[in-house]
């Protein structure tokens, strides 16, 4: 028997237990009766049934109750919310056990405009904050999320004369002034050629600090210095304050794929400029915590006169540099105190100071086990270490840095700080060093060897998850036909495992930065050794970038995976602050949120429809959007 029980009133509840007391002052009558010597017979069956079915009715009771105390505190809990409540249809798949309560119980809200002076808001890294937090070694550049009480509930409008980005391959060369209107790289930089403005256009000659004449000429130098850079065996680099990312730009056509870093600083809007061409950029700066990438990461990292302090504080900004360099990977440096024989006078210094910079930075090198690999005029190149012999040395008691003890997790990747100490390369991983990890493209197909350190990652998972991503991916294109086209170029896999979707877009016009979850198991290692990119992050707090800087934003379960822990209605806000003006979200997620999701959506000004699945399961849907192009109302501004 099953009792179907609504949410009573407080006088309901009160009837009911009044009939339960009735029928128990029967029971009670019965029983005497029997005690007066009465015959049984038939009165002695109903005897039996009778505690049966006081017992039902106790239990149905019960769950009146039961029922009534939920109902009152699923209103408490609904009052809560900024918004109303609206029924569920009864057709509804029944929720999740841990998901968050208000998410689904949303009515329309139009949110509000942001006023012009957000245009360019980084929640995290907002100068506005700056001034709380300490200028040693420039902390204050650093993540910095406001707490809960000051987000931003509006949508961030565009520059006035915003115009949709120039497409690829043409953006790498100019953008719109109005899109990213700062001239100070501009006026600051004019003699260094990062870039110049030209009627409506800024245009990017492709100059830098040290190449002023041309970035081409400054790679193929490098090449010659790096062979590997030629051949596949170089796929993922790292460009720490990259500018304009020229560099970056110039190895795509070389096969080189480049994670653009850069603060947001004097130089204004680097990373901005950077996306606002199609090249791969995130915020950041090396300062107290770690960058937001697995140890043993990338083949390649760059600093062009990037002005970073390398023998300070211990030399723990080029022991995270060794950290996420991969055994055998390589350092490049040029600007001080590189040739400085030559520069010197340029460099407001001496000959012999600069000379004893010089020295240091080789003696620091050497001992955290990276040995001078070339140099030629500009340019020098380090080599880190896969002879395990070298790193055992650094367990003698008067060796430094010295080698990091167990306690801290070299993977570990988000707000963990800067130890000065030397991350030791696992000598059980034989397959990760720049020599023995498959050429480029070879490589993303392969099953990395690392797949076996995550939870349930083994090579038929890595197979399987390989094929469903390419069946997907057809699919999208058959409900976006733009992906494909040069309309979408920077692209976002929001909550990845092993770059599926990555790997299933590779040769289509796109770079994507896959992203995988600081709350789940850190797959991001299987992403960079399949020669792909991405980050470490947290969608409870906003992404390392500026507004209007992405194309597509694709997320498979988010939702499932993390109301519980973040209020997916600041998820989609962040998502419309990242998201370029027409450009898509592909919202994979189970029936149940779809329309929530929807819902808040339109008060963001997307237009959404739902489409299923590429085998129409019922239990999942997709949401597919486009954020409106749309200007401040006079209202706002």
């Amino acid at each position: 028997m099953i009792c179907l029980i609504p949410c009573p009133s407080l006088l309901q509840t009160l009837d009911f237990w009044s009939g339960v007391y009735r029928v128990f002052c029967e029971y009670e009558r019965m029983k005497h009766k029997d005690k007066d010597g009465k015959p049984g017979g038939q009165h002695d069956r109903k005897s039996r049934v009778v505690p049966v079915t006081f017992a039902v009715v106790v239990l149905c009771g019960l769950s009146f109750y039961l029922g009534g105390i939920f109902c009152s505190q699923k209103d408490k809990l609904f009052a809560q919310s900024d918004v109303k409540v609206v029924h569920v249809p009864a057709k509804a798949v029944p929720a999740p056990k841990d998901t968050a309560v208000t998410l689904l119980n949303l009515k329309f809200v139009e949110f509000p405009e942001c006023g012009i002076e957000y245009q360019d808001y980084t929640p995290c890294t907002d100068p506005r904050r700056w001034r709380k937090y300490g200028m040693n070694r420039l902390t204050f550049m650093e993540r910095h999320c406001p707490p809960a009480h000051e987000r931003k509930e509006c949508l961030v409008p565009p520059p006035d004369g915003y115009k949709p980005p120039i497409r690829w391959p043409k953006s790498r060369d100019e953008c719109w002034y109005r899109n990213v209107p700062y001239d100070w790289i501009n006026k600051e930089k004019s003699n260094q050629h990062w870039l110049k403005k030209q009627g409506e256009k800024f245009l990017f000659p492709g100059g830098g600090t040290m190449f002023p004449d041309g970035v081409s000429a400054y790679v193929d130098l490098m090449q010659n210095l790096i062979p590997g850079m030629k051949d596949g065996t170089i796929r993922t680099a790292i460009d720490t304050g990259c500018g304009v990312a020229s560099w970056g730009g110039d190895l795509l056509d070389r096969g080189i794929l480049t994670v653009s870093l850069a603060p947001r600083d004097n130089h204004e809007a680097q990373v901005q400029f950077a996306l606002e061409r199609g090249i791969p950029a995130i915020l950041g700066i090396i300062s107290t915590q770690r960058l937001p990438f697995p140890s043993n990461s990338f083949d390649m990292a760059h600093c062009s006169r990037c002005l970073i302090p390398w023998t300070e504080f211990g030399g723990v900004y080029l022991l995270e540099i060794h950290r996420i360099l991969r055994p055998g990977g390589f350092w490049v440096l040029s600007g001080p105190p590189i040739n400085y024989q030559r520069h010197w006078r340029g460099w407001n210094t001496t000959i012999k100071a600069q000379k004893s910079d010089y020295n240091k930075l080789q003696q620091l090198l050497t001992s955290m086990c990276f040995k001078l690999y070339n140099k030629k005029e500009d340019i020098a190149v380090w080599q880190k270490s896969s002879n395990a012999s070298c790193y055992n040395q650094l367990s003698k008691p008067d060796s430094y840095p010295p080698k990091c003890d167990d306690s801290l997790e070299p993977d570990s990747a988000w707000y963990t700080p800067l130890r000065p100490c030397v991350v030791v390369p696992n000598p059980k991983l034989k397959k990760v060093s720049v020599k023995s990890v498959p050429k480029w493209p070879e490589r993303l197909h392969i099953t990395p060897e690392r797949i076996s350190e995550i939870q349930g990652g083994n090579a038929n998972a890595f197979k399987h998850d390989n094929s469903k991503w390419k069946v997907r991916a057809e699919h999208y294109k058959k409900l976006v036909p733009a992906i494909g086209t040069d309309k979408v170029r920077n692209v976002m896999d929001m909550n990845t495992v092993y770059g599926g979707f990555a790997a299933a877009l590779i040769k289509d016009p796109v770079w994507v930065m896959n992203v995988v979850s600081s709350y789940m198991p850190n797959s991001l290692t299987v992403v960079y050794d399949r020669g792909l990119i991405g980050t470490v992050h947290d969608w409870c707090e906003a992404f390392s970038t500026y507004p209007r800087t992405y194309d597509l934003l694709h997320l498979d379960g988010l939702f499932t995976a993390e109301s519980h822990r973040c209020d997916m209605k600041f998820v989609l806000l962040e998502m419309d602050r990242i998201l370029r003006p027409n450009g898509y979200a592909i919202i994979r997620e189970s029936s149940y949120y779809i329309d929530a999701i929807s819902t808040i959506a339109k008060g963001m000004r997307w237009g959404c429809r739902k489409e299923d699945t590429e085998y129409n399961v019922e239990k999942e849907r997709l949401l597919i959007c486009q954020k409106k192009l749309w200007y401040m109302s006079s209202s706002s501004s």
